[in-house]
């Protein structure tokens, strides 16, 4: 069994979300938490090995540990992705076993792959044989009409064979029929007693529990309950504030920031240097929209941002008059 290099940091995660953990989301969400694994959205293997790798997959050195998330089901071409992708630097490769859009299913991968555990077994081994960083697996606990305690543990027992040593478990069946992706975030129920007790029966194996989480004392409590850690998708986007509390809650460290005005004094040389490199305003911009949630001002800093970023010359200038439209009388500290 190999080592994993990066298992301190299990126990907090942010998800893959497709169109919204890019590189300008992560570097913003690090500034929030040092310790977290930060999570690329999605990337086929089509993508990476046929399009433009230096936009795609490239990423600032702060970011790390940063994990590379690959859609396909092709053992060779999952292999030469992988490759391509620990070359870039990730931590760790990850293989979406969960997806449950129109897109994957035509493709046959994404969550379609919960009921092909021995041809994922097969990919995370290929990947295996050319990286040297862990190889992961998101998956959900089924789909449509499956036994979720059948399909998801004979999956993991299968997958797990090859030496896959953490998984990923979005609580959720996947509903291929029926439901869109969006319906398939929130209405198969959770099931978190099921992944608890898949950490009871595989203690050997790393957990992770995903889904629904809507607080951060909910992610404690099913830490307690015996998971190995969690992972927070659109709550960490929506209010990324909250991964400010990261850090003091999941790793007994202090938080690297105290307010969300210092976020913003860390983000303008970014910004001013991404500008420089190409990027428009508002790729930036659109990701720290929640930052003020709650504060006084912060509609209004919402509402600047959404009318300036996509000006054609706008510069850092933009963020900073925003975010001194918010009361600084009303500064939420960080834990």
């Amino acid at each position: 069994m190999s080592i994993d290099p990066i298992a301190k940091h299990r126990a907090f995660s942010v998800a893959p979300m497709m169109d919204w953990t890019d590189r300008h989301c992560r570097f913003f969400h690090r500034i929030l938490t040092r310790q977290s694994i930060l999570y690329t959205e999605m990337l086929t293997t089509g993508a990476i090995l046929n399009g433009d790798r230096e936009r795609l997959l490239a990423f600032d050195a702060s970011e790390h540990p940063v994990a590379l998330q690959i859609g396909g089901a092709d053992t060779k071409e999952l292999a030469i992705a992988a490759q391509i992708g620990a070359s870039f630097g990730y931590n760790e490769i990850n293989l979406n076993c969960g997806c449950p859009s129109d897109r994957v299913q035509s493709g046959a991968f994404g969550a379609c792959l919960m009921r092909e555990p021995k041809l994922v077994a097969d990919c995370i081994k290929a990947m295996q044989d050319v990286v040297g960083v862990p190889v992961t697996v998101k998956c959900r606990l089924g789909v449509d009409d499956d036994d979720e305690q059948a399909r998801l543990f004979e999956f993991v027992e299968t997958v797990a064979a090859a030496d896959c040593q953490v998984f990923i478990v979005h609580a959720r069946k996947a509903w291929l029929k029926g439901l869109s992706p969006k319906q398939n975030r929130d209405v198969p129920p959770l099931n978190y007693p099921l992944v608890q007790q898949l950490k009871r029966e595989r203690p050997d194996l790393t957990i992770i529990l995903n889904g629904g989480i809507s607080d951060l004392d909910t992610a404690v409590a099913e830490i307690a309950g015996g998971v190995d850690g969690v992972m927070l998708g659109r709550l960490a986007y929506q209010q990324p504030w909250l991964l400010a509390e990261v850090d003091p809650t999941f790793f007994q460290s202090l938080s690297p920031v105290k307010t969300p005005e210092q976020v913003i004094e860390k983000l303008l040389p970014y910004v001013e240097d991404r500008l420089t490199a190409g990027d428009r305003l508002q790729a930036i911009a659109r990701h720290i929209l929640g930052l003020f949630q709650g504060r006084p001002g912060a509609r209004a800093f919402r509402r600047h941002l959404s009318e300036n970023a996509t000006k054609e010359y706008a510069g850092p200038e933009v963020i900073a008059a925003a975010a001194a439209m918010v009361d600084p009388s009303d500064e939420r500290s960080a834990a």
